[in-house]
């Protein structure tokens, strides 16, 4: 890139942070003039990925803000996209692991853009309920009795055992009964994606800790049948998507920059409508729920810690 061309992208984004990211026709035809495209590398937990909300937000937000971005997306869990963005192999992220976060936001390698969406995790499995989750008080009451029936050859449990943001969620909760299951024979690992992780247990009647989007997609696709939800917690399992751009030093351009912050300005208004009237039961916008979503953030984050 040019010095007079920088020089062009770096006053127009100034006019922009100016305007509250209020861009309006003449910005759009600016950059598009002088970038005509850019390919931005997007890594993403692949709970977005699987139900198709990262692919509706991202090409929505092309059509309508006229920035001319083409995402490249790296759908892995949620502890490698944060270590792709430290390392800057990808420069936005998307992801929901609070504490993994926070480690990374705490080592000066990540931003945090914006808290966009939450739904719930939930701790799934058979009908029968051979380790009775649905009479447990909470998440952690309902891993003990998992345990408990695990033992006696009565339970299985299929984990993610990829550091995905699932993953450490159930890393935490199992830490927080005392109880290790790590090589016990009734304890599984996919070492996949959400999606797979649920026909795993599907297959072996077993239960698992999941989005609930996820689980619902599969589920009105007819791709899981023996699954079902057994127990829902509000203080252990509120389940926070957020935003994040890399500090690397790959990334740190002023046209990475704009995309990443019109994309932050475009996820917290219209894409706020789109997930609610597209994606009604699997997630859910944060717009009305700012303050209790990014209190549910905070102490999640120090669960890991």
């Amino acid at each position: 890139m040019d010095r007079v061309r920088l020089l062009e992208l770096v006053v127009l984004i100034t006019a922009v942070f100016a305007s509250g990211f209020a861009v309006g026709y003449e910005y759009r035809q600016a950059y598009n003039t002088a970038y005509p495209a850019i390919t931005v590398k997007a890594a993403t937990t692949t709970s977005l990925y699987q139900t198709g909300l990262l692919q509706v937000l991202l090409e929505d937000y092309r059509n309508t803000t006229g920035v001319n971005a083409r995402f490249e997306i790296l759908a892995k869990g949620s502890g490698e996209a944060l270590r792709l963005l430290a390392d800057g192999s990808a420069c936005i992220g998307f992801v929901h692991a609070p504490s993994l976060e926070l480690k990374f936001i705490n080592s000066g390698s990540v931003e945090r853009m914006a808290i966009f969406a939450y739904n719930e995790f939930v701790i799934v499995g058979p009908a029968d309920d051979p380790a009775d989750v649905k009479g447990a008080a909470d998440a952690v009451d309902a891993f003990k009795r998992i345990y408990t029936a695990g033992e006696k050859g009565l339970a299985r449990f299929v984990s993610r055992g990829d550091l995905s943001g699932t993953n450490v969620r159930e890393l935490i909760i199992w830490n927080l009964t005392g109880l290790n299951p790590e090589g016990r024979p009734w304890y599984f690992k996919s070492a996949k994606g959400m999606a797979e992780t649920l026909i795993m247990a599907d297959d072996l009647r077993a239960y698992t800790l999941t989005d609930i989007g996820t689980f619902n997609s599969l589920r009105n696709q007819g791709r899981i049948s023996g699954l079902v939800i057994l127990l829902k917690d509000p203080k252990y399992l509120v389940n926070v998507y957020s935003l994040y751009l890399s500090k690397a030093k790959s990334c740190d351009n002023p046209v990475t920059w704009y995309v990443a912050f019109k994309l932050r300005d475009y996820v917290l208004n219209r894409g706020q409508d789109l997930i609610a009237e597209k994606f009604k039961g699997l997630f859910n916008p944060v717009r009305g729920s700012e303050g209790l979503v990014e209190k549910a953030w905070e102490e999640l984050s120090k669960m890991g810690s």
